[in-house]
């Protein structure tokens, strides 16, 4: 395997619908959904880094609610470790510094899109969190 990276990502609700935020054709896996976030620094703890990244991406602050398990997988050149956050914004709009669009949906929707390999896990485990009232 050639290198592991450690990512965070937001599941950002609001209103019962959840934000997905769809990559930039100059971005790896152009045009795939994934929720935002990036990479930790070295020294950095995984929640600083999701309120930077969401920062720098969305322009939004964020307030996480809960963690979920991370999720490692491996991509043919390298793996990647998602430490997956459920979040909340007050009425902010996104502003999109990186990604092509953004799309709110009911959580029951979110598995119509073409998702990133990696955070189909994330997904699934957060509905199933839903389904058991977490």
């Amino acid at each position: 395997m050639n290198k592991h990276i450690h990512v965070t990502c937001a599941i950002i609700e609001r209103d019962g619908l959840v934000l997905a935020a769809k990559r930039g054709a100059a971005m790896k896996m152009p045009h795939k959904w994934e929720f935002p976030g990036g990479k930790i620094r070295p020294g950095e703890n995984p929640e600083s880094c999701l309120q930077r990244e969401i920062l720098e991406e969305l322009d939004v602050q964020i307030q996480i609610t809960r963690n979920l398990q991370p999720v490692t997988h491996d991509y043919p050149d390298f793996r990647i470790t998602l430490y997956p956050f459920v979040c909340s914004i007050d009425a902010e709009e996104p502003r999109l510094n990186e990604h092509a669009s953004v799309i709110w949906l009911p959580p029951k929707e979110l598995s119509r899109l073409d998702w990133a390999e990696a955070d189909l896990p994330v997904l699934e485990a957060y509905c199933q969190s839903l389904n058991a009232g977490a």
